[in-house]
């Protein structure tokens, strides 16, 4: 009889495209969203591997988090002035040091030491509280006292800014 005869199993395959489908997004997914949020530390690694597969890998590595040279640190004494907020209640309290070029350059900055402090300062008073709270705030603030600093100094001679000591009241 041509009723008996079996019909094809299409569930079962369906079954498994809907699973496949599912996992090829879970991996995706995830994949992309440790690519987001890893994404800087992964860089430089797959560079490297990228550089040894191609036979270009450089005989120096420059390690940006190395940490300073003995000697080209140079403290500074504290800064402390009002905030840009409208009651003007709020006080700042930063204690910073410089990685320098140079050593010669701790004696440039003592001799520019009035001009240092001015334009620290002066920045220090133009920011709010919202300008200073949040961390990528205080990254910011580093880069731009650097700025200023390189301004007062000379390009390149300030190279980062520690933050040693950082009250907000």
């Amino acid at each position: 009889m041509a009723g008996d005869a079996d019909p094809p199993k299409k569930k079962g395959k369906v079954k498994l495209l809907i699973i496949l489908f599912i996992l090829l997004l879970f991996v995706g997914g995830g994949g992309t969203l440790a690519w987001f949020l890893l994404g800087d530390r992964i860089k430089p690694m797959l560079e490297g591997v990228l550089n040894k597969v191609q036979g270009t890998e450089q005989t120096e590595s420059v390690q940006p988090d190395a940490p300073p040279q003995p000697g080209r640190t140079v403290p500074l004494p504290a800064f402390a002035t009002n905030l840009a907020d409208p009651l003007g209640r709020r006080l700042i309290r930063l204690k910073i040091e410089l990685e320098v070029s140079d050593p010669k350059v701790r004696e440039e900055v003592e001799r520019n030491a009035a001009r240092v402090r001015d334009a620290v300062l002066l920045l220090l008073s133009s920011k709010t509280y919202a300008d200073i709270s949040a961390p990528e705030n205080k990254v910011l603030l580093k880069s731009e006292i650097t700025e200023r600093l390189n301004t007062v100094l000379g390009r390149g001679k300030v190279i980062q800014i520690f933050i040693t000591d950082l009250i907000v009241q």
